[in-house]
């Protein structure tokens, strides 16, 4: 049996940055800043990958210094450039999970909008 399960907080590096892709799809892709992935409690940084409704809810209420709850699956990717062919690893979230405070502005749906699983 194989498992393929990724579950972390942490906090956003940047501003969410949202994009429709070909077939109509929403995606947010975000980068989080986690404590204690390496020795000595070093900060490492997590490239996610978050579609559908969810995405739309992580780009209009989240922004840099955000801190949230993921849950989801890595994925590996690979791309040629000038200097040869690279990879890496990002996850893909299911779920985001608002932890920063929100604002009395806010609509109490947007918590809600971003939990929904999505189909990746």
């Amino acid at each position: 049996m194989n498992i393929n399960k990724f579950i972390c907080t942490g906090r956003l590096t940047k501003d969410p940055e949202q994009r429709v892709l070909p077939n109509g799809t929403s995606v947010c892709e975000l980068r989080l800043a986690v404590n204690g992935m390496g020795r000595k409690s070093e900060v490492g940084f997590i490239n996610l990958s978050v579609y559908g409704k969810s995405a739309d809810a992580c780009a209009q209420y989240l922004s840099k210094g955000s801190k949230v709850g993921v849950d989801g699956r890595l994925e590996y990717g690979e791309w040629d450039t000038e200097d040869g062919k690279r990879h890496d690893y990002s996850v893909v979230a299911n779920t985001v999970e608002f932890l920063t405070p929100r604002s009395s502005e806010e609509e109490p749906e947007a918590a809600a909008e971003a939990q929904e699983p999505v189909a990746a």
